[in-house]
């Protein structure tokens, strides 16, 4: 971590109430002997202010969104276990709507990702515990040690960082 993060926030208008004390108090700015270094660290920290704000601002713009949209995850969980439960049944009725479902779920998907949401993918790759969340182990022949192979809740991440951690369940061959 940079000393810039660690320094103690002047406000503009302090700063500018140090500056004018001096000049009512006699001062005459150019004949201070620190003149130059008052006026370079003011410039200073005006530079570090104006740069952590752009870095807060840039923060707010990706992950201030972060709150709905790790409440519009457990939405998306809804849709795949009703998908899931309807999906088997014969009657025509109930497959048109599960057709339905799929596709509201996709556009609510595609919306999500428009924001910065995607899927953590999981099944067949090896276990990463920065990524999923393992809640079994399971022998499983024909795969790799600490390969995912069961997904029980799926995982997302909002701009690069871990929404929420995929549930899975990991061979163990050993």
């Amino acid at each position: 971590m940079s000393n810039v993060e660690n320094e103690e926030v002047v406000p503009e208008s302090e700063v500018k109430d140090v500056v004018e004390e001096e000049v009512k108090a006699g001062e005459t700015l150019k004949e201070g002997p620190d003149f130059k270094a008052k006026y370079y660290y003011l410039a200073a920290e005006v530079e570090n202010m104006r740069k952590r704000f752009e870095r807060e601002k840039e923060n707010i713009l990706k992950f201030g969104s972060e709150k709905i949209l790790s409440s519009l995850v457990s939405v998306v969980d809804n849709f795949d276990l009703t998908v899931n439960a309807l999906k088997n049944d014969n009657d025509e009725k109930v497959q048109n709507i599960v057709k339905g479902i799929e596709m509201v779920r996709g556009q609510f998907l595609d919306v999500l990702k428009q924001n910065g949401l995607t899927p953590v993918e999981s099944l067949g790759k090896i276990f990463d515990p920065n990524f999923h969340e393992a809640v079994a182990q399971a022998p499983a022949e024909g795969k790799k040690d600490q390969e995912i192979i069961t997904e029980y809740q799926k995982g997302y991440v909002l701009n690069g960082r871990l929404l929420r951690a995929a549930k899975v369940v990991v061979a163990n061959n050993g």
